[in-house]
């Protein structure tokens, strides 16, 4: 899995990142954040877990963020 955008960045001298990337497209983006807040940040499984979940989920797939 590699860290570095395969697109361009919508946003003229700004380098290709994740925000970036998806400015090209503003109704992906928002559903992709209303999405994540659910994931994250609402729901019946404990912060505690969701926390430990996303940390073991970085390690495994090397994540460079």
């Amino acid at each position: 899995m590699s860290t570095n955008p395969r697109v361009p960045s919508a946003l003229a001298g700004e380098p290709a990142d994740f925000r970036t990337v998806m400015a090209h497209s503003p109704a992906v983006i928002g559903a992709f954040f209303e999405l994540y807040a659910e994931f994250w940040q609402r729901g019946i499984v404990a912060q505690e877990i969701k926390e430990m979940t996303r940390i073991r989920n970085a390690r495994i797939t090397d994540c460079g963020y």
